[in-house]
């Protein structure tokens, strides 16, 4: 009976999308530790989930087939190295990145919160 609830669209998505938000604060934070090392390569979240989940989300397979799909971190392809010693993190891209992260993790949390109180609510009949 509940499972219809965790398993609606809004909720699946928020979910996968607050899991590749806490992958790419970790690839911010190792970005950000490794902005003065030679040779590091940026990385980020792969491309490749967006647009793995955005397919399955139009193809109406979200509910089914979501846990098979998993945030990785990959070495960002368009990140460019600007320095002599290799390295392509950009200190000001990456607190932007944090920053920009932070609220869709807020964001992506509200969501989840919101569905868990209405499943309260529809339990015990009280907002609080």
């Amino acid at each position: 009976m509940v499972d219809p609830i965790f398993q609606s669209d809004n909720y699946v998505l928020a979910r996968k999308l607050l899991d590749a938000a806490m992958v790419r604060q970790e690839a911010v934070a190792a970005n950000i530790a490794n902005a003065e090392t030679p040779g590091y390569h940026r990385m980020d979240v792969s491309p490749d989930f967006a647009s793995q989940l955005k397919a399955q989300l139009l193809a109406g397979e979200l509910g089914s087939s979501v846990d098979t799909l998993r945030p990785q971190i990959v070495e960002d392809p368009a990140a460019r190295s600007l320095r002599p010693d290799g390295n392509s993190v950009e200190l000001e891209h990456e607190l932007l990145a944090m920053n920009r992260n932070a609220v869709e993790h807020e964001y992506l949390t509200e969501i989840i919160t919101q569905n868990i109180k209405q499943l309260k609510m529809a339990i015990t009949g009280r907002i609080a």
